[in-house]
C-alpha cells in the first residue's frame, strides 16, 4: 500500500504533495514502483496534529481519487469522517482505512452497504494528544480484544468478514515500546482470522531505535516492513514502495529456495 497524503502536515512528506497536481504525479510514481494499492488522505494524523474539517479534506481528496479513477490498483481513503467517506466511494475509492475503525457516528452505515474494504485501526486517544503517557497493561492482548470488538461490530452490520483488514496501530497511542512489542508478537496478534496491515514506515519508534532523523530512516523501515510481513502482516502501507518491494522479492527469493540445492 503506497501512501498519498494530499496534506501540508504529515509527519513525514506533509507538503509535497499539497495540490492535486503533485499528488497524482506522486500517485503515478507509487504506480511505476510497483504499489498495489494507494492509500489517498487529507488530513494528518500524526501524533499532535489538529483535526481538520470534511470539506477541506475533500477538497484536497476528491480531485486525486476522481483523477486516478481508471487506476489498475484499488484505491483507498484514509479518513475518519463519513462524508468523506462516502464521497470518496462514490468517487472510485474502493477502500475505507479508518484510524478510529469507523467508531464516528456514522461511519459503519457510510461503508456498510457499499461493498467497500474496510482496515480498521487501533488507536488510543485522539491525535492531538494520543502520544501523552499512553498506558497499557498488556498491549498485545488489549490491541487485540479492540479489534476483535470492531469487527464483530461489523459483523453485527452486515459487513462480510472477508472485506475487513485490522492494523495495531504503531504509533497511534503507543510508546515506542508499545509498538516495538505489537511488531515482535505480531504473530500472535487474535483478531479472528482478519488480515494485518502493518504501518511503520518512517515512524517515531524507528527513530528512538536507530537516532535518525524521518528522513533517514528508509533501512530502519525495510527492515520493520520485513519483520511484519515474517510476522504475518498481509499488506504493509509505506512510503518507499520500490524499495520494499526489493527487500520483500530478496527475503521472498529465500523463502522459495529453502529445501533446495
Amino acid at each position: 500500500m503506497g501512501i498519498v497524503n494530499v496534506t501540508p502536515d504529515s509527519f513525514f512528506d506533509g507538503g509535497r504533495h499539497p495540490a492535486a497536481g503533485a499528488a497524482l504525479a506522486h500517485a503515478q510514481r507509487l504506480l511505476d514502483e510497483g504499489a498495489d494499492i494507494l492509500d489517498i488522505g487529507g488530513e494528518s494524523t500524526r501524533p499532535g496534529a489538529a483535526e481538520v474539517g470534511a470539506d477541506e479534506e475533500l477538497e484536497r481528496v476528491l480531485p486525486v481519487i476522481e483523477a486516478l479513477r481508471g487506476a489498475p490498483v484499488p484505491l483507498s481513503i484514509d479518513t475518519s469522517k463519513p462524508p468523506v467517506m462516502r464521497a470518496a466511494l462514490a468517487a472510485g475509492a474502493s477502500i475505507v482505512n479508518d484510524v478510529r475503525a469507523l467508531q464516528a457516528p456514522g461511519a459503519l452505515e457510510a461503508v456498510a452497504g457499499s461493498g467497500c474494504g474496510v482496515v480498521l485501526m487501533h488507536m488510543r486517544g485522539v491525535p492531538r494528544t494520543m502520544q501523552q503517557a499512553p498506558h497499557y497493561d498488556d498491549v498485545l492482548a488489549e490491541v487485540g480484544a479492540f479489534l476483535r470488538a470492531r469487527c464483530a461490530a461489523l459483523a453485527a452490520a452486515a459487513v462480510a468478514a472477508d472485506r475487513i483488514v485490522v492494523d495495531p496501530g504503531f504509533g497511534f497511542g503507543k510508546t515506542a515500546a508499545h509498538s516495538w512489542s505489537l511488531l515482535a508478537k505480531l504473530a500472535h496478534l487474535e483478531v479472528g482470522g482478519a488480515p494485518v496491515l502493518a504501518g511503520v514506515s518512517r515512524k517515531s519508534m524507528l527513530g528512538e531505535a536507530t537516532g535518525r532523523a524521518v528522513g533517514e530512516r528508509l533501512a530502519a523501515s525495510l527492515a520493520a516492513a520485513l519483520i511484519a510481513v515474517q510476522r504475518g502482516a498481509a499488506i504493509v502501507r509505506v512510503h518507499d514502495v520500490a524499495a520494499t518491494r526489493d527487500a520483500l522479492a530478496v527475503w521472498q527469493t529465500i523463502k522459495n529456495s529453502e529445501g533446495g540445492l
